[in-house]
């Protein structure tokens, strides 16, 4: 606990929210203040959420976290899709947004999977 910048899936959750934020900074995304707000809070609640979760004293409270992360990229897709179907991304932007959410969804599963078998198998006791 406490390397979250060391994490693959931070880094990549953080490489989302830039290349997002660079997006939507264009064309008639950025003219769409609700949608584009919208996206933008849901890719950098990712690795916010990540860096939080792995920064605080247990594994309980930081799976939590990482659920929160992991619904958040249900959220970017949601609002991926919806830029999609409205014409504001590329269908090569809208896969990327795709792949990497459904990327990130997944290594958040692994993630979770491996801090709560660690509730089990030892006590867990919070950080001095």
């Amino acid at each position: 606990m406490g390397r979250f910048q060391e994490l693959k899936v931070w880094r990549r959750g953080k490489d989302l929210a830039v290349w997002v934020y660079q997006t939507t900074g264009q064309g008639e995304f950025c003219r769409d203040f609700g949608l584009r707000d919208q996206i933008r809070r849901a890719v950098v609640s990712i690795p916010s959420n990540i860096a939080e979760g792995d920064e605080l004293n247990t594994n309980a409270q930081a799976v939590r976290h990482f659920y929160i992360a992991k619904s958040s990229t249900a959220e970017a897709l949601t609002q991926g899709i919806i830029a999609r179907e409205i014409g504001y991304l590329s269908p090569a932007q809208y896969e990327h947004i795709e792949q990497e959410c459904t990327a990130l969804s997944s290594m958040l599963n692994r993630l979770i999977q491996a801090r709560q078998s660690s509730l089990t198998s030892s006590p867990q006791s919070p950080k001095p």
